[in-house]
Order: C-alpha cells, then structure tokens, then sequence
C-alpha cells in the first residue's frame, strides 16, 4: 500500500510497551506477598511511636507521677468482676493515685459489701470510696444518657478560667446523674470544676473525690461535699459521698 504523502510521524508517538516475560512477574508477584508484611511493620513502628508520644504528653500533664499511674491501670484491671458477680453487680472501678473509686450496683448489700471488701484487698489500693447502690442493675438508656452527661461534663471544663488549668487532670465518672469528680487539684480549680459541671444537663448531683494538692493537705485523699445549696434555685444539688476506709 503506497505511503500518504501528507503523513507525518507524531514525534510523541512512541511504541507499545513489550508484555512482561516471566522474570519481572515472578518479581511483581514477590513484591506483591511482601508489601503487607512491610506495611505491618511500618504500622507497628508507627504505632508505637505515636504512642509513645501520646503517653509522654499524658505524663508532662499529669500530677500523679509515672508509678501512680500504672499502679492505677493494675488496680482496675484486678478490680474487674469475678466470675458470677455480673448476675448480682454492675460496678465501675476507677483508679486515681491508688484512690478507688465504686459505682455503679448491687442487687443486695451481701453483693456490694463482698465487692468492696474485694477491691480494697487489691495491691497498693489505699483508700475505697464505695457508692455502690441497691437495687436493679441499670438499664442500657440509662447507661447512655450517663455517658452523654460525661461527655457534656469533660467538655465544660475547657471554659475553666485558672491560668495553668488543665481539664485532662479532672476524670469524670456519672452514675445515674451523679457526677463524681476524681484528680489532684487546687481547692480554687476543684471548686471551678464543680462550678461549670453542676449546670450541664442531667446532672442531679456533683461529688467531689478529689485529691487537693495545696501544701496543707497534698497527701489527703478527700471525698467532700460542693455546696448543698444551688447558686439558682432548680439547679442540681450538689452532695458528697461515703469514703469507706480500706482494711
């Protein structure tokens, strides 16, 4: 067939490319089964520098001290239910500078005296502050509006205005529209606290089991009262609660 006179070859123009032979496949298919294992060490060299950065901001912040808080850690996980208790209890424990704190309930006073007594047997456990209740094991809805009301309560702290104030010190823990208040802080900054979280929806009452860090009183564990009478009227009153002593 004679050639076009007119044509021109497009200087872009280039030929297909040759189809693999078998050596650059066997080296695709290599390639291919090794990239997971590589990605799973990339995430985990990742992951763990993250988290090593993570827990260094936590300690800078916190006040308990690095031992405090692993301490804490321990103390709840052998604080978990033991085997049959989920039928008579339904109990929260949170640790704070080996304070520990119950809630939650028992369907008889056997029931929650036995999980008192077991958790205050703990290692390194120094004080039980028990607000188990009596009576039936909360219901799922009122499980959600507790962690509504927790969450509404974390987020209130941010308008705390102390200079050197830092929310992350303060654990929240809500039980039925009890907010319990767990940390080492100032009298001005715990008495800030109970200010904002005592008008947050939901919440009937705010407990203080706070560990006050002035010069006074650093090494006590309290678990005080905010002020029996609103600032408004209709607001939450806010009371204390128990602090049992463990053996």
């Amino acid at each position: 067939m004679p050639k076009d006179p007119f044509f021109r070859p497009d200087p872009f123009d280039r030929p297909s490319s040759p189809r693999p032979g078998p050596q650059p496949l066997i080296a695709f298919l290599a390639l291919s089964l090794a990239l997971p294992l590589l990605q799973g060490c990339a995430a985990a060299l990742i992951g763990a520098g993250v988290g090593a950065a993570v827990g260094a901001t936590v300690m800078v912040r916190d006040r308990r001290g690095q031992d405090a808080v692993i301490d804490d850690k321990e103390i709840e996980f052998k604080s978990r239910d033991w085997p049959g208790a989920q039928t008579r209890c339904q109990v929260a424990v949170n640790s704070y500078n080996r304070l520990v704190l119950l809630t939650g309930q028992c369907k008889d006073e056997a029931a929650a005296t036995a999980y008192a007594e077991r958790v205050s047997k703990v290692p390194k456990v120094r004080r039980v502050v028990d607000e188990i209740t009596i009576g039936p094991l909360a219901s799922m809805n009122r499980q959600s509006e507790d962690t509504l009301i927790t969450s509404r309560a974390k987020l209130s702290l941010v308008n705390v205005d102390i200079k050197g104030f830092d929310p992350t010190r303060v654990t929240v823990i809500t039980e039925s529209g009890i907010v319990y208040l767990m940390g080492m802080v100032t009298n001005e900054e715990a008495e800030a606290a109970v200010e904002q979280i005592r008008y947050v929806p939901g919440v009937v009452k705010v407990v203080k089991v706070f560990e006050i860090t002035n010069p006074s009183s650093a090494a006590d564990a309290k678990a005080t009262a905010a002020p029996s009478t609103p600032a408004n009227p209709g607001l939450p009153e806010e009371t204390g609660g128990s602090l049992a002593e463990a053996p």
